[in-house]
């Protein structure tokens, strides 16, 4: 596994299945051009620019260089690296035949192809250090943000404080939760001893 500081994004989900098997790092999925009217999504991009910078990890087609462009072009402040993948030729295994312009997605790429990429790109995975004592689902848990009564509602309060999209899954709250806060630290902000 490749640790990765930034967050990275990509088109969809089956390209952050791929990346997940092969990297440790937020990945968020734009939905292809649905990012272009998703505020949320657009909102948490440009947070994480901010907070641990992003890579942009799109297919190498037209449609991934559009949506790479529109990216960049929210993004105002904070860190934006682009790691281009090759153009390579073929179908994706799942699919019927070939893309648009037959060339294979993030999904498509192999291992060795996709590490190329980040090193390519500059993005050092050595240098990120291991995070001490992180929250975990059972912190989660014990904290009534998972599995009781009212712990939908909880999550939604918590993200609102944080500034956080609405719809983030608690999965998705968790990693962002570690990129921002030991357990300690969210145990303080939970007992409003600390500024959030």
């Amino acid at each position: 596994m490749i640790r990765i500081k930034q967050a990275i994004i990509v088109e969809g989900r089956y390209d952050k299945i791929r990346l997940s098997s092969l990297v440790e790092a937020i990945i968020i999925p734009t939905n292809g051009f649905g990012l272009y009217k998703d505020k949320e999504t657009a909102e948490l991009i440009k947070a994480l620019a901010k907070k641990t910078g992003i890579i942009i990890l799109t297919d190498s087609d037209s449609a991934g260089f559009q949506i790479r462009s529109h990216i960049k072009n929210i993004v105002k402040e904070g860190e934006v690296i682009n790691c281009y993948i090759p153009d390579i030729y073929g179908k994706e295994r799942r699919k019927d035949s070939p893309s648009k312009e037959g060339k294979l997605g993030v999904e498509g790429m192999t291992s060795e192809a996709l590490v190329e990429a980040f090193r390519r790109a500059g993005v050092l995975a050595d240098d990120v250090p291991e995070r001490e004592n992180p929250i975990t689902k059972s912190d989660l848990m014990e904290l009534g943000y998972i599995g009781a009564e009212n712990s939908a509602e909880r999550r939604r309060e918590l993200q609102r404080r944080l500034g956080l999209p609405e719809r983030l899954s608690a999965n998705m709250l968790l990693e962002l939760l570690n990129v921002n806060y030991t357990l300690e630290e969210f145990k303080r902000l939970e007992a409003g001893e600390q500024q959030i």
